[in-house]
C-alpha cells in the first residue's frame, strides 16, 4: 500500500493558517463562482485540477492553491482576489488531508509534493467566469 507524501506546509491534524506567496500563490473566488471554475478546470484535467481548498462557512470561498510566485505574471479580474508574494500579510487556512477540518476541507483530496493548480488554465477560466456580459443593444 503506497501513500500520498503530502509537502511539510499541509498539516497532519486539524488546518493551520499560512502565509501567501511562500509555499504557494492562491487565487480566491466566491460561492458558486468558485464551484463553476472547479467543474470546469476538472473537467479540463481528467478530475486532478490540483490542490483547491473549500470554505464551507460563511461566503463559502474556493482557494486554488498554484505555484508560489506564478501569480504575478498574470492580471486576475475584480471577484478573484490574489494572494501572492506582492500582497501583504495575506493568510489562507489548510486542512489536513483527513480528519475533522471544518470549516476547510479539500476539493480533491490533499495536494502530493510540488503539485499546484495549472495558473495559465485557471486565470483563463476565471476570466470567462467573471467575464461582464455581453450587450444585445
Amino acid at each position: 500500500m503506497t501513500s500520498k507524501k503530502h509537502p511539510e506546509w499541509v498539516p497532519t491534524a486539524g488546518h493551520r493558517l499560512h502565509l501567501s506567496g511562500i509555499h504557494f500563490d492562491a487565487i480566491r473566488l466566491r460561492g458558486v463562482r468558485g464551484e463553476a471554475v472547479l467543474q470546469h478546470l476538472a473537467t479540463l484535467t481528467e478530475g486532478e485540477p490540483g490542490p483547491v481548498v473549500r470554505e464551507m462557512a460563511g461566503a463559502r470561498w474556493t482557494y486554488f492553491l498554484i505555484p508560489p510566485g506564478s501569480s504575478d505574471g498574470y492580471d486576475w479580474p475584480p471577484g478573484a482576489t490574489c494572494f501572492g508574494p506582492a500582497a501583504r500579510d495575506q493568510w489562507v487556512g489548510i486542512p489536513a488531508p483527513d480528519g475533522n477540518t471544518y470549516p476547510l476541507s479539500w476539493r480533491c483530496g490533499a495536494p502530493e509534493e510540488d503539485e499546484f493548480v495549472d495558473a495559465e488554465l485557471l486565470h483563463g477560466l476565471v476570466l470567462a467566469q467573471l467575464a461582464p456580459a455581453a450587450d444585445d443593444a
